[in-house]
Formats: structure tokens, C-alpha cells, sequence
């Protein structure tokens, strides 16, 4: 990441969070549809891998408590 996007990278993070989430839908929304489609692609391949490795038993999961304890957690940060 160059100097420059870091530096908006940092003032974007500062926003609240109603303005970042406008701000992240702008800029995806920018976004060329054929990187669009190769970041939905990225993302399917992503969520097949991790299915796989759910079904053969390689991953532990966490029960969802867990999952919405530690979430709930994170938003109150």
C-alpha cells in the first residue's frame, strides 16, 4: 500500500461507522464489474476451501454462542 493510500486508509478508519460503510460501498462501487466478478470469484473458491475443510473434519468450528459472544465483544471495542 503506498504512503498516500495508507494515510486515507488511517482518516477513513477514523470516520463513523455509518460514513465508512458509505465510503467502502462507494469505492466497491467503483470498482470495474470484471474485478468485481474476480473478487465474487476469489470469494466462492475461498468458501469452497473452507466447506471442504469442514467436511473432512480438519477445522474445529465454534458453537455459535462462542461466535456471537466474540462478535459482540468486537463491537463494543
Amino acid at each position: 500500500m503506498t504512503d498516500a493510500a495508507r494515510t486515507i486508509l488511517d482518516q477513513a478508519l477514523s470516520l463513523a461507522d455509518d460514513e465508512r460503510l458509505r465510503l467502502a460501498e462507494a469505492l466497491f462501487d467503483s470498482v470495474p464489474a470484471d474485478a468485481q466478478e474476480r473478487s465474487d470469484e476469489a470469494w466462492r473458491e475461498e468458501l469452497l476451501r473452507r466447506m471442504g475443510e469442514v467436511r473432512r473434519g480438519e477445522v474445529e468450528l465454534e458453537s455459535w454462542e462462542d461466535v456471537r459472544r466474540a462478535g459482540r465483544s468486537a463491537l463494543v471495542r
